[in-house]
């Protein structure tokens, strides 16, 4: 089973605080996520993340596949306001372990990800991997830095990047 890693990093024009309440506030899962893929959380979460925190929701992984999923992940960890970790207990993915930190800069916010992610169904996940959940994983992220410039802005000198790779 391949492990593959995706890293984003953005720098916004905006203070730890405010970036902690908006990306901690699981609502706004479905701002910075593309309206294509039909995000929908399906319980009634709190406004702030914790530890042990299950969030439940639907999707549409694939845009042009009209097949929704259902997915929850559980809070892992929280060291508010710098970082809190989520991880899949029911999904698409045979692992999935998202990491979100946030650092102030004399440039601005940093938040960067970092997505520890398997898929099932070895050797068959290669092809997969590479034909339609990278792609579809590079949509998301891209999606989410310029959503997060129109609402935050961006020093003009920050590009956002995205990589993903193997270990």
């Amino acid at each position: 089973m391949p492990i593959f890693k995706l890293e984003a990093a953005q720098t916004l024009a905006t203070d730890l605080q405010t970036a902690w309440d908006f990306f901690s506030d699981p609502r706004n899962l479905a701002v910075i996520t593309p309206p294509e893929m039909r995000f929908q959380i399906t319980g009634d979460p709190p406004e702030t993340v914790h530890p042990g925190l299950i969030i439940t929701y639907r999707l549409r992984p694939l845009p042009l596949v009209p097949l929704s999923v259902s997915w929850a992940t559980m809070i892992s960890q929280v060291n508010a306001p710098h970082h809190f970790a989520d991880e899949q207990l029911a999904g698409p993915y045979a692992l999935w372990h998202h990491e979100h930190h946030f650092h102030e800069t004399d440039a601005g916010l940093h938040a960067t990800d970092q997505v520890h992610w398997s898929l099932p169904f070895d050797p068959l996940s290669q092809p997969i991997a590479a034909l339609a959940v990278m792609p579809q994983l590079r949509r998301i992220f891209q999606f989410r830095a310029d959503r997060l410039i129109e609402l935050f802005g961006t020093p003009a000198s920050q590009p956002a990047q995205l990589t993903i790779r193997p270990l």
